[in-house]
Order: C-alpha cells, then structure tokens, then sequence
C-alpha cells in the first residue's frame, strides 16, 4: 500500500504549507503529496490528474478538508466514487476521521452515515464557493461605488495628439508617422483617433 496526500490552494499567494504539514506528520513523504494552486469548481487540475494516474487499488490518498479536494457537490462524489469504487482506494479525511473509507465501515449503517456525511460536507463546499463569489462581486461593485477603478489605466492622450490627428486626417502624414512623432503605437493611434471623433 502506497499513501499518498492531496493539497490544494484557490490561489498562487495562498499558502499551502500548513496542509503540506500536516501531510508529513501523518507520514506521507514530500514527494507523494501533489499540489495544486488553483480553483476546487473542477478536477481539471494538473496535480490532481496526476495523482489520480498514480493511485492503485490498496493505496490511500490523504486530504486534510474535503473542501481541499473540490467545491463542486457533484464531482466531489464522483470523485470519491471513482476512487473508492473503481480503483480501489481509501481516503482519509483529516479533519473528519468519520469519512474515512479505510476505517472499515463494513457493516450497512456505517457505509450509510459515511456517505450521508459525504453528500453533506460537498454541498457546504459547493456552497462556500458561492458564497465567496457573491462576497466577491458585492466588494467589486461597493469598490465601483467609491470610484475604484479596475483594469488598466489608460495613458493621457499626448497634447499635440489633435494636431498629428488633422494632419492624418488631411492626408499629410501617415498613421504610422503620426504614432512615432507621438510616442504611441500605430494601433493605439488609430484607437485613439476614433475614441476621438
């Protein structure tokens, strides 16, 4: 039986260490704990398929929450079932030891409370990860509100940009002239010039 461990993060900043941490104290070595820095809305994640191309029947795979294996209520349980049913797996949920598959949950009633429990804590994940975007946009929009702005700034329009803009237009000089004298790529010139008229 191989062990292996599971960590993930929603973003790059984020940092993984405690869950890497916890993984080593439960004596998963460093280099069969995969990583993900990415979102849990899907499995389309690098380190998670590659883990997935590892595991072998008998094998345990380690997480620390189930929300650190996905937000998604649906592929969190085809996950689990892909894992536990068709390669043969254990999972061991740190932080709730009554998810664990290898604790033997042989007879009717412990399988049953076990994938209650399953369902429930994937739909609190799912629903995290709605509530997290909902937070987001009412911040983006109260940021609006008080005149944040979001995206890049543009560069002031050059003072002599309508002087090159009637020589252009008179045919006097060309766009890509137009551009050098003021510092601007052809194509900025040109959007400039019609952000103008």
């Amino acid at each position: 039986m191989q062990q292996y461990g599971y960590v993930r993060v929603s973003t790059r900043d984020q940092n993984p260490e405690r869950q890497f941490l916890a993984m080593q104290n439960r004596g998963i070595l460093r280099q069969c704990i995969y990583l993900d820095k990415m979102s849990g809305k899907d499995f389309q994640r690098t380190g998670y398929q590659k883990l997935l191309k590892k595991l072998k029947k008998g094998d345990l795979l380690v997480i620390k929450s189930i929300d650190r294996l996905g937000r998604n209520y649906g592929e969190i349980l085809e996950q689990w079932r892909k894992i536990t049913r068709e390669i043969g797996a254990d999972i061991e949920v740190l932080d709730m030891p009554l998810l664990n598959t290898s604790a033997g949950h042989d007879d009717l009633t412990g399988a049953f409370i076990s994938d209650l429990v399953l369902q429930i804590l994937a739909y609190v994940a799912e629903t995290e990860r709605s509530f997290i975007r909902s937070r987001q946009r009412e911040g983006i929009a109260a940021a609006k509100a008080r005149g944040v702005q979001f995206g890049r700034q543009k560069n002031e329009v050059p003072q002599e940009f309508q002087r090159y803009y009637r020589l252009w237009l008179q045919g006097e000089i060309t766009v890509r002239q137009a551009a050098k004298e003021l510092g601007m790529s052809s194509s900025t010139f040109y959007r400039r010039c019609k952000e103008w008229e």
